[in-house]
Formats: C-alpha cells, structure tokens, sequence
C-alpha cells in the first residue's frame, strides 16, 4: 500500500504551488503584524525540517522519546532558541523507549499452516511487551462490516466466559487499544492480536492501524495489530490456534520537553504555544511532527526581537507519540498559580501534510459538538480571519484527544490551533477547496518511514507558519485578548 501513496505523493509534491519569496530585510524591529509576516520564511521553517532529517538519518531512521535522535532534536532546538535570546529549560520525565528488536511473526498453526507476512498483513504493536505465545483464539465482541460500531474489549463484559491462557482477537472501535489489552490481561489472555476496524472502506479503517499501547500499558502481554481483512478472516476459522512474536523491546528511560521562555513580558500573561518533538519508531517524523516543530521555531526566533507585554513560552513536547505524556507530565507538575498565568495554549501537531487540508480546532464547538473552555471560540475565530483575510478557505477540526491540547483542556486552559489532517481520507469536496487527490489520505505517509522531507506540502507549511505568527503576535501584543470584560 505504501509503495501506491508514493506514486500519488510524488504527484502531490510535483504539483505544489510555488510560493512567492518574501522580504527577507528582517534586522529591523518586527513591529508589526504585517513585518512579522514578512519576516517569517518558507525557507526559515524548511532549514529546521531539513535539521530534523539529518537527525534522524544520522540514528536510525527516526526521533523516537528516549532516543538519540530525540535527543539531538532536543539539543537542535534548545541551541536554536538560546541564540534567539530566550531562557531555555528541559524538563525531564520518565517514560518507556520502544523499538522492534527485529523481524515479529504471525502463523496459523491449526487447522492449516500459514505464515502471514510483516507489514503487509500484520505489524507490531507500539508499546507492545515482548513475548512469543503460541495457543488458541478467542474473538472479542466483533461487529464486522461496513458501518459498523466496534467496541470489542472495551467493557469486562466482552471477555464473560473468555478462555483463560488463549490470545484475544480484538477489533478496533471506541475505546483506547490500551484498555482493550488492560481488560484482555484480567480476563487472561496470554497475548492480544488487534484488527482495524472496517467500519469505513478508505485505508485508515482497513490496513494495519498505525496506533499505540501508550506509554501507560502495564498489562504485559505481546500484541500485534493486523489488516481488517486479516482479523476478518481469522475471526471465522472455527478451532483456530495460532503463534504470535512480538519481537520488541520496551525498556523505562528518560526523556525531555523542551521549554523556551521570553525575558521580556508579564509573567502573569503567558500566551504559549507548543508542537510535539518526537517522531514513532517507524520514523523520521518529518510532517508528524517536524512541520509544527520547524514552524514554531521560525515564529520564536522572528517574534524574539519585539519588546511584547504578554510573556512568551514555547514547548517542544517529548513522548507525545506514547501517549501525551510529556505535556501531561507539564500540566500536571504546574502550580496553581503557574496554570491560571497561562492566558491560552496554541497546538501544532502536523501542519504541512502533502495532501493537505486547513482545519482550524473547533474550540466553538458548532463543527463537533465538543467546546473548548472559555476563549477556545475566540481562539477559532482569531484563525479562521486569518485565513478569510486572504481568501484562503478553511475547515474546523475535532478536539480529539490525539495531540497536547488535552492536558491544558482537561485543566480549563483556553486553547486551539491547526492541523492539516493525517490517515484521514481527503473528500471530493476538500479537493475541490484546496487541490489535492480526493480519496487519498492526507498523509500518505502517516506513522511511517516515509514521513521524511519529500513528505510536506510547501504551500500548507508557509501558509500556516504565518497564521502561528499572526495569532501569537495578537495575543502577545494585546492588540487581540481573549475572555475580556
């Protein structure tokens, strides 16, 4: 499947607009919205991306919590954004490196013999335990077909009378794969092979899902994820044994967030913004999330150079990847006082898809239902102008759960930010709005090897490096303010 979105990525990337170069006199002071803007480059965001590339090629091919390419990422921005005059700290928190050790297995071993074959078929689970179990199978709750509304394991309920010792086949749907595998563990499954979903015929809900135990699975079982197909198939062989290798390592280390801080401003008026810093495993983590990485950077070191009222602080979050926990770790660790000074949280989390859209968080709630607290509507329509002054359409996006806004909704912080979509599939509609292959997912290369510098839609990345640098300039400038009286 990979080899079929390269050849309609490589007519993405071909068929992006050029983008006009802009002034590049930037010595003076950016005191204006309109200089700001001028000032942050296309070329300025591609030089961090084309840094974060280097890291990874340089170890292993991706930028992974508690790995050497996280670590060089880390140390890229905190260098960076001391140069551009701000105090730079690391947080360090725990969390577990997880990687594949080589080749894993899956094989039908009765009634018949068949081996299915890695990526193709099946992968690792991420955050998986090791392990190598070979018994009998028990289906979960399954709901096949399309529409349907999977939530295979989500309740103790599923596994009444499940067979102690055997491997539970989970599908997708509803709930976290974490609590599927947590509520298999009490049931005693020795193992767990989890199937896509199907309730959708695009890609994103039949092949393997590119999903994780997160950073918190302590059920300590081996689990693989498999193709719709695949689970489909297996659920209706009767007496079905099978061995399933989990050939991984997870292993407890340390990692970082990276946290940069303004000199200047009221440091009980903080407008912050952050973007993730770690690639998966599978990856350089060049869209996901190099590009709101490489953005925010190009905003910090243009935005610098303004004596702004309101405090600035930026954060490249580590292990959002394994479950948010870098900026869950940092909400958490805030003091009361250190929360109510943050005025608002901006989020960027893969802003320059190759097969983009423009979504906008939804922090109204009139796109999803789901509001944000007091000011995320302001924050919506502060980037919804942005785009409408310059005749560029846009669409508004779920608080999902999938990215660091979580732990400052969860603790009443006003926020919102962009995103330009990622296994989702593009609609007819969209391609009509924003050119691009309708019926191909945003980004093809989505928690993969290929997410690397071919993988970025150049027009998506400059339009929104200004909408960051339009928004946090408002704010940071009180020219915009959000809850006022």
């Amino acid at each position: 499947m990979l080899a079929a979105f390269a050849t309609v990525l490589a007519g993405l990337v071909a068929t992006t607009a050029p983008v006009e170069a802009k002034d590049s006199g930037c010595g003076r002071t950016n005191d204006s919205v309109r200089k700001l803007l001028e000032c942050v480059t296309l070329d300025g965001v591609l030089e961090h991306e084309e840094a974060f590339a280097a890291i990874a090629d340089a170890n292993g091919g991706n930028r992974a919590a508690g790995s050497p390419g996280y670590e060089a990422s880390a140390d890229y921005v905190e260098d960076r954004l001391t140069r551009a005059g701000y105090v730079v700290t690391r947080q360090t928190f725990n969390v577990f490196s997880w990687e594949e050790a080589g080749p894993s297995a899956l094989e039908q071993t009765s009634p018949d013999v068949v081996s299915y074959v890695e990526d193709t078929d099946f992968a690792a689970t991420t955050h998986s335990e090791p392990g190598d179990v070979t018994a009998a199978v028990t289906p979960v709750d399954l709901m096949l077909g399309l529409g349907n509304t999977s939530t295979s394991g989500c309740e103790a309920s599923d596994f009444a009378g499940f067979p102690a010792g055997t491997i539970a086949l989970i599908q997708r749907g509803t709930c976290t794969f974490e609590l599927k595998a947590e509520n298999a563990a009490a049931a005693g499954a020795s193992a767990v092979l989890f199937f896509n979903q199907g309730n959708t015929a695009d890609a994103g809900r039949q092949g393997i899902p590119a999903v994780t135990l997160g950073n918190d699975y302590t059920a300590d079982l081996p689990a693989l994820n498999a193709t719709y197909a695949l689970g489909a198939e297996l659920a209706g062989i009767p007496d079905l044994e099978m061995r399933l290798f989990a050939n991984v390592t997870r292993t407890p280390t340390t990692t970082e967030n990276v946290i940069a801080e303004s000199r200047r401003g009221d440091p009980a008026d903080v407008i912050m913004a952050g973007a993730h810093l770690d690639s998966v495993p599978e990856g350089p983590g060049i869209n996901d999330n190099g590009s709101g990485s490489s953005a925010l950077i190009e905003v910090a070191e243009q935005i610098a150079k303004l004596k702004l009222p309101n405090r600035l602080r930026f954060a490249w979050w580590g292990a959002e990847e394994a479950g948010l926990v870098g900026s869950t770790y940092y909400v958490n660790n805030l003091s009361d006082d250190g929360l109510a000074a943050i005025e608002m949280y901006l989020n960027f989390d893969m802003v320059g898809s190759p097969n983009y859209g423009l979504f906008i968080y939804d922090g109204d709630g009139s796109g999803f239902g789901l509001v944000g607290p007091d000011g995320s509507d302001e924050i919506e329509a502060l980037f919804e102008r942005y785009y409408a002054e310059r005749g560029i359409p846009s669409e508004p996006t779920a608080f999902s759960g999938r990215s660091d806004y979580q732990a400052f909704i969860n603790n009443g912080v006003p926020s919102g930010g962009l995103f330009t979509g990622a296994e989702g599939v593009k609609t007819p509609a969209q391609a009509e709005k924003w050119g691009g292959v309708a019926g191909v997912a945003y980004d093809p290369c989505y928690h993969s090897a290929c997410d690397g510098i071919d993988n970025l839609s150049h027009e998506a990345l400059d339009i929104n490096a200004d909408a960051i640098a339009y928004v946090v300039y408002l704010y940071a400038s009180r020219r915009e303010a959000i809850n006022a009286e």
